[in-house]
């Protein structure tokens, strides 16, 4: 009997059974990365530079595993979320105040998101009027409706459909030798637009809303130390597969729009230039790309949200609880989704303030975020024996010191454009 348990517990069966029962935060919260912030950033890189930039996904993708491998892993040893963490760490005044610009900032995110759902509704002749009422009504209906597993099942199809991405490069015929070479060999130019484009793709990459959001799902869909190393996959996997998916965004606008010298402001843009470039087929699929993800991140934004504003304050939080069980998790989800939503639809609304403002917020917290999240880990009191190993640290703060670095540029060349020239 002990020897046929023993056999059981070794099963890769039993390996693969356990790994499809815990998949879903790591997977999910990395793929929401690449919301329609994320893609028109991705699209102007490849209509602005070509396949130049497709190196720095090396190293992102690192940095963006090891981001989320540290909040996965607090979520999953200590059973609560970043936002209970550092209340408890750093008291309740300075959480609150992150906890506001937080807000704040994924405010200006969702309306982006909306803003991403009326153009790419737009394309197939669907007024913003008609298509984000109906988007936000979904979105909310979804989780506030709905429980964790039901939910986490919608989000992990809606993460199969950035397939549509691959597919448009596939169709854009590309260069592949130039792809291929340009995904090893660095390129740098010290001028105020690469910088710019530069900084701007780390910046989409590793954001503070996602380090609550996974520890959260990590908590709340009862992942424990002991399943730890079937979650730490489930992150690897979703960082792989969000900055392949980013890869081949700017692969299919590079063979295509930057080879025949066509500008573009946003993704929008791209999707209907592909159009006599690499067929209307590869148009209505980058078009769907960005419905799907926009949808998507209009559904979690708001959610990793409500979840961290929640835990920070004490209230309670969770998809699987009704909303007479958590009133204020349900009802900051709803509000949020109404301004995102209505700002949408205002005349003469200041949304490229709202979005700009959000992206700065967003560069001031992450290094906040960042460097709690590292003093949590290293805390043997809280961790035990899962804090960080030498080697592991120092790949973390050299990850934390590159992204507060170049958040910092980031903001440096907003306020002051000609601090490089261009």
């Amino acid at each position: 009997m002990g020897g046929e348990g023993v056999r059981w517990k070794q099963s890769p069966w039993k390996t693969v059974l356990v790994f499809l029962l815990v998949v879903g935060p790591g997977v999910i919260t990395a793929n929401v990365d690449n919301d329609a912030g994320g893609i028109t950033t991705y699209s102007l890189a490849g209509a602005q530079f070509g396949y130049h930039f497709l190196w720095i996904f090396m190293p992102v993708t690192l940095a963006l595993i090891i981001v989320q491998e540290m909040s996965a892993r607090m979520g999953a040893v200590t059973g609560k979320g970043l936002a209970d963490l550092i209340r408890e760490q750093f008291g309740l005044r300075l959480t609150v105040t992150i906890m506001f610009l937080l807000l704040l900032a994924d405010i200006g995110n969702t309306v982006s998101e909306f803003a991403g759902l009326a153009a790419s509704m737009d394309i197939f002749g669907v007024t913003k009027y008609l298509a984000v009422p109906l988007g936000g009504i979904l979105v909310w209906w979804l989780v506030v409706k709905g429980t964790y597993r039901k939910v986490e099942k919608i989000f992990l199809v809606a993460c199969i459909f950035y397939i549509s991405y691959i597919v448009s490069g596939l169709l854009a015929h590309p260069d592949w030798p130039a792809v291929g070479r340009n995904l090893v060999v660095p390129s740098f130019r010290l001028s105020g637009d690469y910088l710019a484009m530069f900084i701007g793709l780390v910046g989409t990459t590793i954001a503070p809303w996602m380090q609550f959001y996974i520890q959260s799902a990590v908590v709340e869909k009862g992942i424990t130390a002991a399943d730890y190393r079937y979650s730490r996959w489930d992150v690897i996997l979703g960082c792989i597969m969000t900055d392949v998916v980013a890869v081949f965004i700017i692969i299919a606008v590079a063979a295509t729009l930057y080879v025949h010298h066509i500008a573009i402001n946003d993704a929008r843009d791209a999707a209907v230039a592909l159009a006599p470039l690499a067929g209307r087929f590869a148009s209505q699929l980058f078009a769907f790309g960005l419905l799907n993800a926009s949808l998507f991140s209009a559904s979690i934004l708001p959610l990793a949200t409500a979840y961290y504003v929640c835990e920070a304050i004490g209230f309670e939080a969770g998809v699987d609880k009704t909303f007479a069980e958590a009133p204020q998790f349900y009802g900051l989800y709803s509000v949020i989704i109404f301004i995102g939503g209505g700002l949408i639809l205002l005349p003469g609304a200041p949304l490229i303030p709202i979005m700009f403002w959000s992206q700065v917020l967003n560069g001031v917290l992450l290094p906040v975020v960042l460097i709690a999240m590292l003093v949590l880990i290293n805390d043997r009191s809280l961790m035990g024996d899962h804090v960080n190993s030498t080697f592991f640290n120092g790949v973390s703060w050299v990850t934390s010191v590159a992204m507060i670095t170049l958040s910092l540029l980031l903001l440096a060349t907003q306020f002051f454009p000609n601090l490089i020239p261009a």
